[in-house]
């Protein structure tokens, strides 16, 4: 047992970049603290070392990593951000043969043989979807790799073969997962829009049970919904809030309001709390919004400012398609009802189907602008190699980079247009968008939301990232814009 709580095991997150998240705020990687809890139940030391945010770049990882000394290195990863982590295990590899590497996430739960056929001289185990049970498993059982074939959830290489465990069921008590927040470096970790604010991360469920065909949450959920209790769920912000000052929670949950007497007994609890200066940020569904009309005012009451809702189409025939489940009216209408209570919507729409056409863009602009939620994302439709969506779109795909898989960088060639004009497109729509709402949001009456959205448009055009995808041009024409606005000096 001495022996195996001296080995230690490094958590880290890849230097990957896309930029458009990273404009807002610099975000825990949550997923990595409760496997860290499991490690630590398994005996092990855990660390955490975040890259991604604390902006280090190769130089300074590598010269890290060469101080450390651990016999596991930990990683997940998403589709784009999988070459950014590929080369993050080769330098593992360089500086510590000896250590062996653990990759999950959804990229790899759904693409474990080709990583391990292709990469085996990197990718030692990969954890196949839920982690925390099967990681505290393997750890506690690190002496004996000729039983590892016992654990569900697992594919490794043993003795030149790659083997495959069974798969494992979900935990079925979100509640008792621990959550060493003591492994973060806190000072990192903050939300720009809200000044002097530290930003934390709280999951209260997992899943979702819905069908979009573009989604890889619900495919990695297996369109299953687990939620954690109301209880549990507050004394994780009391923590959050009087151990380690966190003012700014972002929900990670991609569908917290499932259950909405479990949702509405959440809120209630919050607000009997009575949290000073506390505000939350979160996603869910347009339907529950159009749901919940009677207890809206509980949702800003519990501190609530800021909703994403994922409206993706303007047209009904294109939500249809990618299952959505939700109508036109709806979207119009819970924009509305976001707004109307004192928080500020944001929502996404998808471009470059197969058949797109400029026509179809500029609806697509037009509804947007109609539907006016306070923040529009114009992205790429991007299938994921293990989507539902993936086969109906593959023949039209050109990029294999998989680093471009981001929603940002098209992908994909619709019939009549090339990735190049899809591209423009959606930097135009970005631009007509934003300049038009300039214009709106110095007539804002909530001074708490006009606020919220003047230091949010100075981080949009003060953001290098955004620069460079918009160009020279476009992006200097809003800067001017804001300026002659008075929003930028």
């Amino acid at each position: 047992m001495s022996e195996q709580a001296a080995r230690s095991i490094l958590f880290m997150t890849p230097p990957y970049h896309c930029g458009v998240v990273e404009v807002a705020g610099r975000w825990l990687p949550l997923s990595l603290v409760y496997l860290a809890g499991s490690a630590r139940d398994a005996g092990w030391q855990a660390v955490i070392y975040d890259a991604m945010t604390k902006q280090h770049d190769w130089a300074e990882i590598e010269s890290r990593l060469a101080k450390e000394s651990y016999d596991v290195l930990a990683v997940t990863a998403i589709t784009a951000s999988w070459p950014t982590t590929l080369k993050l295990l080769q330098l593992s590899k360089r500086l510590h043969p000896e250590a062996r590497t653990i990759v999950g996430g959804v990229h790899p739960t759904f693409m474990y043989e080709s990583l391990l056929a292709e990469h085996g001289d990197v990718v030692d185990i990969v954890v196949r979807g839920e982690g925390e049970v099967t990681l505290r498993e393997l750890l506690r059982g690190w002496e004996h790799p000729d039983r590892w074939r016992d654990i569900p959830g697992l594919s490794f290489r043993s003795n030149g073969e790659v083997q495959h465990s069974a798969g494992r069921e979900f935990i079925h008590d979100l509640n008792v997962l621990p959550l060493p927040y003591d492994l973060l470096d806190w000072e990192d970790y903050r939300y720009f829009v809200i000044p002097h604010s530290r930003l934390g991360a709280i999951s209260t469920s997992r899943g979702c049970d819905h069908d979009c065909t573009f989604c890889s949450q619900q495919k990695f959920w297996k369109r299953q919904w687990r939620g954690r209790t109301a209880e549990s769920v507050v004394a994780e912000i009391d923590r959050l809030y009087n151990d380690f000052g966190v003012n700014v929670i972002l929900l990670t949950d991609e569908y917290p309001t499932q259950d909405r007497d479990r949702w509405e007994e959440l809120l209630d609890r919050i607000i009997a709390r009575r949290y000073d200066d506390m505000y939350l940020l979160m996603e869910t569904r347009v339907e529950d919004i159009v749901r919940d009309r009677e207890i809206m005012a509980k949702y800003r009451q519990a501190g609530i400012v800021h909703i994403y809702i994922g409206v993706e189409a303007t047209e009904q025939d294109t939500l249809d398609r990618i299952r959505k489940e939700i109508s036109v009216d709806q979207s119009k209408e819970a924009i509305d009802l976001i707004r109307a209570h004192g928080m500020v919507s944001e929502t996404s729409f998808v471009l470059g189907f197969p058949e797109e056409t400029q026509a179809s863009v500029e609806r697509t602009l037009k509804t947007a602008k109609q539907y006016d939620p306070d923040f529009a994302h114009f992205l790429a439709i991007t299938p994921w190699p293990y989507a539902d969506i993936y086969a109906e779109l593959e023949p039209f795909i050109e990029v294999r980079d998989l680093g471009q898989y981001n929603l940002i960088e098209p992908i994909i060639k619709p019939v009549a247009m090339t990735r190049v004009q899809i591209d423009r497109a959606i930097i135009q729509c970005y631009f007509q968008f934003y300049k038009d709402k300039m214009t709106a949001v110095l007539k804002m009456k909530d001074p708490f939301v006009k606020d919220y959205m003047l230091r949010s448009m100075r981080l949009i055009m003060t953001s290098s990232f955004l620069a460079a995808k918009m160009g020279k041009y476009t992006h200097g024409a809003l800067k001017e814009k804001m300026m002659q606005a008075g929003l930028l000096k």
